[in-house]
């Protein structure tokens, strides 16, 4: 089965405004390593974890479970490579007409930090919408 993609187009105001973007889901290797690097983060820092999550079943679901507001508690210094991660899951598409010609993003592809923003929002449900969807 393939991988879950988005297509994600920037539609608010700005410079990145109609700029499109297709988010691939991770391999479930890189999604596991994500998935254990974010939780030890939030353990070395002592992010108090709910009742009945810890390391025996540490997943994807836990990490959906806790939230972007928990990961949002990390030092940068941890933060820093689980958000450069997530910048692997991301193209470009440079010409909306041509949605089949998509490449690995440079640092100018994005002019705007709010683009950043629901960028990494979009890639956080890419991969947890399928621990959430019957919670809410």
């Amino acid at each position: 089965m393939a991988r879950k993609t988005a297509t994600v187009i920037i539609d608010g105001k700005g410079r990145d405004k109609g700029k499109v973007f297709l988010l691939t889901e991770m391999s479930a290797d890189a999604t596991e390593q994500w998935a254990i690097q974010a939780f030890l983060a939030l353990l070395n820092t002592g992010v108090e974890l709910p009742d009945g999550m810890g390391m025996d079943n540490m997943s994807m679901e836990v990490i959906a479970r806790l939230g972007l507001k928990a990961l949002g508690g990390l030092p940068f210094d941890a933060a820093k490579p689980l958000l450069d991660q997530m910048w692997e899951c991301v193209q470009i598409i440079p010409d909306p007409k041509k949605p089949n010609v998509m490449r690995h993003l440079i640092p100018e592809d994005i002019e705007e930090a709010s683009t950043k923003f629901q960028l990494r929002k979009e890639i956080f449900s890419l991969h947890t919408d399928f621990f959430t969807a019957g919670a809410e």
